[in-house]
């Protein structure tokens, strides 16, 4: 059954310049080949009506015969099933032979540099607020310590903080949590059940994907386009699904880096609201432009207060090992959601929610770790092109992370070998649904630049052993479909 239709408009734009005019290909294996690549990344989900061959013809400017010719070569290979009266649904190829997996010889590499973790050490001024928290517990004794929606001086911090990006927020719209992790997983308890829907920008962060599958709520993937996000397809699984929400990482995507833009922002929440679904943002990255700092949020555009929750953290700007996180909403909400608080753990950590509260009103911010993360970025970026020149990667305005893209549909397979060279990646399929973004890698880059240089260096010895696998003098279809199946 096909949980979203895909409009032509929507399409197009995930379509981009897909066809060469001056290539010996006809157009009709040309656009089979595109969808059937929008299908293999993820930016296409699986179970997704796509429009019909007339309307399609129609928005491409071709005839309804190159249309239905390319379809008849999806529905060949299994990327589509077409059913009357139910249009043409993508899928997956069944029955594909898969490969032996690799063999890994960990002898050579007894030391695995692991380049899966995209965070940070603790910045300069933790220390200084652990210190000055635990000088500043004595006043906080007196009271028994469980206080469900967090103590008072750090709500009231992150609630400056939205201020000062423009956002007016009351303390008590304020709850504090133990990470965003654990926020995201209050709201899930509050939002959601078994067989519910939950519309999410695709890719996305993967422990996100893993708490809705393994509390049976099912994900309804968005893809996005080359550049943005397409609101248009967003409202469309809105209407098409009825989700209990729709999850969005607008600041510096993980794992893309993108940024969503303020008109974009005010058309997601305007969709959101003509479709009554709540929208959960997560802003754990806000803090991490490099090019530019991140526009104001979300919420900005939600003056009701009921529209928009936002989640932050203190994770990836100061460190992890604080475990601090917020979620900001409406005060019913915030009220209700502390009230469900109570029967999954009474508090946070009193000396944390202390150096939280001192470190978000020093506003120190990422400071001289900006120009560090970017000499990072752009030296990553330099030795892709010099060991892997076939690889594409595009510089992310912010984040701590390269989407780097691969020309074949290969990232598990990769990542598997890369092992036995001592380097461990996450592959894409780890940010998608249904087997999506075989052909990406996450490759943070928060690494030291050698660390770096040496996991690319490693990436390319295991990248050259997987190409030796493959079979020769086979046409690019042939290719892809082989590279397929080794996953």
């Amino acid at each position: 059954m096909s949980t979203s239709a895909l409009r032509p408009p929507s399409l197009l734009r995930l379509l981009g310049a897909w066809r060469v005019e001056e290539s010996a290909e006809p157009a009709y294996r040309q656009l089979a080949q595109a969808l059937r690549m929008l299908v293999l990344d993820g930016r296409v989900g699986l179970n997704v009506r796509l429009p019909g061959e007339r309307e399609l013809a129609a928005a491409l400017g071709l005839s309804r015969t190159t249309i239905a010719a390319a379809f008849d070569r999806l529905r060949d290979e299994g990327y589509l099933e077409s059913r009357q009266g139910s249009g043409s649904v993508t899928r997956l190829p069944t029955g594909r032979m898969e490969a032996e997996p690799p063999e890994l010889d960990m002898s050579s590499h007894g030391n695995i540099l692991n380049w899966t973790h995209a965070a940070l050490p603790a910045a300069a001024g933790v220390g200084r607020a652990c210190k000055a928290a635990v000088e500043a517990l004595p006043a906080f004794l007196g009271e028994l310590g469980y206080d469900p929606l967090g103590l008072p001086p750090l709500r009231r911090a992150i609630a400056a903080q939205f201020e000062r990006r423009g956002c007016p927020t009351s303390p008590d719209q304020i709850i504090v949590t133990n990470g965003a992790q654990q926020g995201f997983a209050l709201l899930m308890q509050w939002l959601t059940g078994p067989g519910d829907r939950v519309v999410i920008d695709h890719p996305t962060y993967h422990n996100v994907i893993q708490a809705l599958q393994r509390s049976h709520v099912v994900p309804v993937p968005v893809g996005l386009p080359a550049q943005g996000w397409d609101i248009d397809a967003m409202e469309a699984a809105f209407r098409q699904t009825s989700p209990r929400f729709a999850y969005i990482i607008a600041d510096f995507h993980n794992p893309t880096g993108r940024s969503m833009d303020p008109a974009t922002r005010r058309a997601l929440v305007a969709a959101a609201a003509r479709t009554h679904t709540p929208l959960i943002i997560d802003e754990t990255m806000v803090a991490m432009g490099l090019d530019f700092p991140a526009p104001p949020p979300v919420a900005i555009h939600d003056p009701s207060g009921r529209q928009v929750i936002s989640m932050g953290s203190a994770s990836k700007i100061y460190w992890g090992g604080l475990r601090v996180g917020w979620i900001r909403a409406d005060p019913q909400t915030i009220a209700a959601l502390g009230r469900l608080r109570t029967t999954m753990d009474m508090a946070s950590p009193v000396v944390e929610q202390l150096a939280a509260a001192q470190l978000i009103d020093s506003e120190e911010g990422l400071g001289p770790r900006t120009e560090v993360l970017r000499a990072r970025r752009d030296h990553l970026i330099a030795e892709i092109e010099k060991h892997l020149p076939h690889w594409r990667v595009e510089s992310p305005a912010g984040g701590l992370s390269l989407w780097a893209e691969l020309p074949r549909a290969e990232a598990t397979a990769l990542a598997a070998i890369a092992e036995s060279h001592g380097v461990r990646v996450a592959p894409g399929p780890r940010f998608g649904v249904s087997g999506a973004f075989e052909r990406f890698l996450r490759l943070p880059f928060t690494l030291p630049e050698e660390q770096l240089t040496l996991g690319v260096e490693r990436l390319a010895e295991a990248d050259a052993r997987l190409h030796a696998r493959l079979p020769r003098g086979r046409d690019s279809l042939a290719a892809a479909l082989e590279a397929d199946r080794l996953i």
